[in-house]
Order: C-alpha cells, then structure tokens, then sequence
C-alpha cells in the first residue's frame, strides 16, 4: 500500500479510502476524527466523530450536546479498528485533550501531529513521539527565526511588571481554550497566589479544566464591575484577545495590555494590536521542535499540512526525507 492510498487530501480534509473517514474535516462528513477541540480542527455537524474523552467534552461546551449525531471517545493509546484501518490516538501536548491519529494498514503507518507543542505544560498531557512511516506535521512556526523562550521566564516577565504598575490592571489576552488555562498555571508556578479575574467566555472552560483535576487557584469573575475591587489595580485579569480596544476594558484602571502568543515575537503584530507586554508564549512547537519531532519519529516521508510549509519541506530535503506540502485549507491560528 503506498501512503496516498492510506490518507490523501480532499477538499474536506484528510480523507481515508479504505477506513472511509476524514481526520479534522473542515466540512461536515460521515465519519471525523478530531484531533483536538480548537475550532479549525473540530466542527460541528459531523454525523460520526471519535476523539479523547476530553475533546469530546469541550466540543460539547463549545456546541452543545447536539454537535453530532453520535461520538465516541478513544484512550491514549487504545486501538481500534474501523474497516480493517487501525486507528489510535497519542498525546499532541498541545491542549487539554489533544492528539496525534495514528493511522495503519498493510504494515504502513501514517501520524497525523493535528497541532502540537513540546515545551512543558501542566494543564495537558505531554507530546509522545510516535515512530511511523509518514508522519504528518504542522508547521505554524516553521522557519528558524521561530525559537520559543521558556513560558516560565516570560510569565515572570508578568509579574515584575504588576509589581513595577501596581496601579494598573494587567489584561491578559489569551484564547480560551488551552492558552487561557496555561497562562494561569503558569502564574500559580511562578508563586502568584492572588485570585485571578477571568472574562465570562472563559468560565466553562476553565470550569472544566479543574474538573479534570488542573490546579488553577481561585479565579474570580471579571465581567461583574461591582465585584472588581479598585477597578482592577494590581490585579491580573485573563480575557478573550478581542477585548483589546473595546469598552469592556474602560471599567479597569489604566489597563495595561498583555498579548500571550507565539506570534509575539514579530514587533509589528503587537503594536498592531496595541500589545505594551508581549508574552511569547505558544501552544505549537518553534523550528527546533519541529525538526526534533521529524527526526524523532524516523518517518522516512514528511507531508506539511499548514502553517510555513516551505522551509521545513526543503529542511526535509537537505536531510535525506522525501517531504511535500500538503496545502490544506480552512486551519487558522485561533490556538495563538
């Protein structure tokens, strides 16, 4: 069997012939597995869909128990066999819940990444690289310039600077699945124990992530203006990015914008959005990651689904690995 035969793209995604499934689908399909619970990766209205426990959940919150019309959830590591394809699922370490497919048949196996991270995180499961024959990468940061500090060191970066501005509220814009709930694991680590105020869009999930047993202190409600002492100052509150600039924030005291993603690196995107203190903090791997996990997996054939797909399909190429773009559409940055 070659790898075309096993997984090749169509126009609603990664498809499988012979086990008659799509993987991330970006339009409704019979069959979906979903590799994690972002909104580019997973939609609803599939009629099947199988995933983590976990990401089955959070498609519930995101869409509501309808979101299709039947599910079923696969352990890390658990096999399953759909049509003579064995399917299972590893940990992408990229949000709560998340996962790498493998996909065999016929003594070949195929790895979709979905979206991953290797930096260490306490509110997910750790990335396992898994040794196939193709292995399917994404390359959001795939170019060198991409190389991600320690989270640690950029949240302390936070805290110095609530310290240094006591007076002012320090808005946190970070996306509400998986990035939210990392920024304030990561300031319970770096030892700040005050109660944090989260906007109203983040509570369902946030709710959630305790309930899968990640520690994220006391979180307080910051959409209620009577409950928010001193207008916020000295506080840190964590908000959906698209508060930036809007009369949500005017009830804080002289709020002072943070912006945690990779994307931080670039100057220009952070004074486009009015950023005073980038965080790079991101949820996918940097170039160095990227090329380790290729390398890890001994995958003797690359495809890049999306993200800078050119640089690491000609790093591929200087480094003996038949590589290829895949070009798929329909998969954006919202993790970031």
């Amino acid at each position: 069997m070659k790898p075309h035969d096993l997984l090749h793209p169509r126009p609603a995604g990664l498809y499988c012939p012979p086990g008659d499934f799509y993987i991330d689908p970006v339009r409704p399909v019979e069959r979906a597995l979903i590799t994690h619970g972002h909104a580019d990766h997973a939609r609803a209205g599939h009629r099947h869909v199988l995933a983590t426990g976990q990401t089955l959940d959070i498609m519930e919150l995101r869409y509501g128990a309808d979101f299709a019309e039947s599910r079923q959830a696969l352990a890390y590591g658990e096999k399953l066999s759909i049509d003579g394809v064995t399917v299972s699922f590893h940990p992408a370490g990229h949000v709560l819940g998340s996962a790498q497919i493998a996909v065999e048949a016929n003594g070949l196996r195929i790895v979709a990444s979905g979206d991953y991270k290797r930096h260490p995180d306490a509110t997910c499961a750790p990335f396992e690289p898994v040794r196939c024959d193709v292995f399917i990468t994404e390359a959001t940061f795939g170019l060198p310039v991409f190389v991600h500090p320690d989270p640690l060191n950029e949240i302390r970066r936070l805290t110095a600077s609530l310290a240094q501005f006591p007076e002012r509220a320090h808005i946190v814009g970070a996306y509400s699945l998986g990035k939210a709930q990392r920024v304030i694991g990561l300031l319970r680590a770096a030892g700040h124990d005050a109660p944090i105020l989260i906007h109203g869009a983040l509570a369902k999930l946030c709710n959630y992530y305790q309930g899968q047993g990640i520690k994220l202190g006391k979180l307080a409600p910051a959409t209620d203006e009577e409950g928010i002492v001193d207008r916020g100052a000295g506080q840190i509150i964590v908000a959906p990015p698209s508060v930036f600039g809007e009369r949500w924030t005017r009830r804080f005291a002289d709020p002072l914008n943070v912006f945690a993603s990779g994307w931080m690196r670039i100057r220009q995107r952070a004074r486009q959005r009015g950023v005073e203190l980038p965080l790079i903090l991101s949820d996918h791997a940097d170039w160095n990651e990227l090329t380790a996990t290729i390398r890890e997996t001994e995958a003797g054939e690359v495809w890049v689904t999306h993200g800078r797909e050119e640089a690491i399909v000609r790093w591929c190429e200087l480094n003996g690995i038949v590589a290829r773009p895949l070009n798929l559409v329909g998969y954006e940055d919202e993790a970031e």
